[in-house]
């Protein structure tokens, strides 16, 4: 990525250095919170949003809060973090699959598009999207160290790291920005992001068509998980509508075409009509997940939750473009074989 230019003189705090950083065009429209994340590889992101709370950050000599959007020419004063090392840590998830799949095995993902503004990949299941909250290193990071010659790549949206499927990275700053205006609703109907999902659900599902208009609050538990729950007096509204693919053994394939992009929207919609998806460790069936990971005979540990399609007008070009990630590989098979033995053990 290009560095922003950095000014001076910088403050010694404890023996490590304040940076006070001049945002560069490239950087112009970025979020404070994640140009921090990139800035401060490796750092949690909870320990980032607790400096910014604190009024550790400051741009231009005044206190800002996360939602903050950096303006060409704004000096961001970043204080020093200082991270313990572990003499023994143990690599995360994240890291063991990627030693695995490293050299001539198995790709970490495979991927779908690329021209000079965008790129998109099959994210699998169980890997992150980005580092934090114990986790090194995720997708982005993994994407620059393989591309270290790339001047930019950001992120456009996420997946949780328990969810398959198209993920897009942006490869330059317009194409970002111009994306995410499509994500927040700035343009017409007719110009938004279409995302699909396929999510299994436990039940027979009764509707060929419904659409599902929650209001959702997000919240964080006394272990410092993030949940998302049902609240129709404050929360925001989320929208999503579900179509019948396939009854299969008491189980229903389906897909949803998320109209709002809440955290994990689709997951508390279906679990409070009383559907939750299958293997789902957050909202789901617990015994359910339990009996599916011994169905499947240790084939089914994750939750089915498929990022299908996504479909937009290029960000650069104007281009129709429908980007799909096929139900194939360990998923496909893991899932096959779940859905054989509902079928004989009926």
């Amino acid at each position: 990525m290009n560095a922003p230019l950095k000014v001076g003189p910088a403050a010694d705090q404890g023996g490590q250095r304040v940076e006070m950083v001049t945002i560069d065009d490239a950087h112009a429209g970025q979020r404070i919170d994640n140009f921090l994340i990139s800035k401060l590889k490796g750092v949690p992101k909870s320990h980032i949003y607790r400096i910014l709370r604190s009024g550790e950050v400051r741009v231009n000599k005044g206190r800002i809060d996360q939602t903050y959007r950096l303006a060409a020419g704004d000096v961001v004063r970043v204080p020093p973090v200082r991270l313990a090392t572990p003499k023994n840590q143990t690599p995360s998830k994240d890291e063991v699959f990627q030693v695995k799949t490293a050299g001539n095995a198995r790709p970490a993902w495979d991927f779908l598009f690329e021209d000079d503004a965008l790129l998109a990949i099959d994210k699998p299941a169980g890997l992150a999207v980005h580092g934090g909250s114990g986790i090194s290193k995720g997708v982005i990071e993994s994407l620059r160290e393989q591309r270290p010659e790339a001047k930019f790549l950001e992120l456009v949206h996420r997946l949780d790291r328990d969810t398959s499927g198209v993920l897009l990275i942006a490869k330059k700053r317009s194409a970002l920005v111009a994306l995410h205006a499509m994500l927040r609703g700035d343009h017409p109907e007719s110009e938004r992001i279409e995302k699909h999902y396929l999510a299994l659900v436990e039940g027979e599902w009764p509707h060929a068509k419904k659409s599902v208009r929650i209001r959702l609050s997000k919240y964080v538990t006394r272990e410092g998980e993030r949940r998302v729950a049902v609240d129709e007096e404050d929360g925001q509204e989320s929208h999503t509508i579900f179509t019948r693919l396939e009854e299969v053994a008491g189980c229903t394939l389906l897909d949803c075409d998320i109209r709002t992009g809440r955290t994990h929207q689709i997951r508390v919609h279906l679990a409070s009509l009383g559907y939750p998806i299958i293997g789902d460790d957050k909202y789901g069936d617990f015994a359910l997940n339990k009996r599916v990971a011994a169905a499947a005979h240790g084939g089914f540990k994750r939750m089915f939750l498929h990022a299908h399609r996504i479909a937009f007008a290029h960000p650069l070009t104007g281009e129709a473009l429908r980007i799909e990630a096929p139900i194939s590989g360990r998923a496909g098979k893991a899932l096959e074989r779940y859905l054989q033995h509902r079928r004989a053990s009926r």
